[in-house]
């Protein structure tokens, strides 16, 4: 098996939707067969973006595209996305992070290796990048963030090292992660209500939602995320609540009595949405959750 590094530019020609498949053309095959099973990272190019290295995925298999000749998708396995918690830059000490675009002197190669869609990275280098964009120790600073009482970073205290496929593939871990970006491109606000709730210490009261749950082969993706109050949550999880394609807040009002709707859900029942068009919901994981939960009650993600 081969790790990748894979180039995704959002808007462009090709049919990707990085947490469920990547288009590429036929010079890549063999580079991209060599990685099924195995994990890639996506990587926004310099014209298109300031983002560098930002997202994970592990490659299930590959197959020709539907509709366009010459072409194929390699489509991951569901679940496995998970964006960085901070995206990684291109250089690091005014190195390239990828030894294939490095020259012998450390300076950035130029031209051709730069413009490859495809690239295989040895593990040493993934492992390296993804220990930027994902930390070992992200759930220590996560339960220490708001919470003064926490052992601090300057401590004594050293972290199990776990290797980087396991943090990869922990729930535990992806959780906080998923968590950790969904409600950082809200503001801390919440979706439905457009209330930003935090407690005495700081620490916000909005929690991130999964659209589509990962049991239902949804993703860890901030466009499958939506920050929500408890009680939206609780309300959305059930379907009793739910998202129209123009991004209008659905209610099932003969389970929702009017007085809650005017109380919980903002004027003009509208979604609040993130500044960044990149994290909107994505149409199909809301379209999913209209059709699979709004109306139904007993559900629970």
């Amino acid at each position: 098996m081969t790790k990748l590094i894979l180039i995704h530019k959002a808007g462009s020609i090709y049919d990707d939707e990085p947490d469920t498949r990547y288009d590429f053309p036929r010079q890549y095959l063999k580079a991209v067969e060599e990685a099924i099973g195995d994990w890639v990272i996506y990587y926004e190019p310099v014209k298109a973006g300031t983002r560098g290295y930002f997202a994970v995925a592990q490659v299930d298999r590959v197959v020709l595209h539907p509709s366009l000749n010459d072409r194929f998708m390699a489509l991951m396995v569901p679940g496995t996305f998970l964006p960085f918690d901070e995206c990684v830059p291109r250089l690091s000490g005014g190195r390239p992070r990828e030894s294939a675009l490095m020259n012998a002197d450390g300076s950035l190669k130029k031209g051709g290796a730069q413009q490859l869609a495809v690239r295989r990275v040895p593990e040493r280098e993934f492992a390296a990048i993804v220990s930027c964009g994902l930390p070992e120790d992200l759930e220590t600073r996560e339960a220490a963030r708001y919470d003064s009482g926490a052992p601090g970073f300057d401590d004594a205290v050293t972290p199990f090292e776990r290797p980087v496929l396991e943090r990869l593939t922990r729930r535990s871990y992806r959780d906080i992660a998923f968590r950790r970006r969904v409600r950082e491109a809200y503001g801390y606000r919440c979706a439905v209500s457009g209330l930003e709730l935090r407690n005495g210490g700081g620490r916000p009261e909005v929690q991130a939602a999964h659209i589509r749950p990962v049991a239902e082969k949804g993703s860890d993706s901030v466009r499958n995320g939506l920050a929500l109050s408890g009680t939206l949550h609780w309300m959305f999880d059930r379907g009793l609540i739910s998202v129209a394609e123009d991004y209008g807040i659905l209610v099932s009002h003969n389970k929702v009595p009017k007085d809650v709707v005017d109380r919980l859900i903002a004027p003009g029942q509208r979604l609040h949405l993130p500044s960044d068009r990149r994290d909107w919901p994505h149409p199909g994981n809301l379209r999913w959750h209209r059709e699979s939960c709004f109306g139904q009650s007993g559900r629970v993600s």
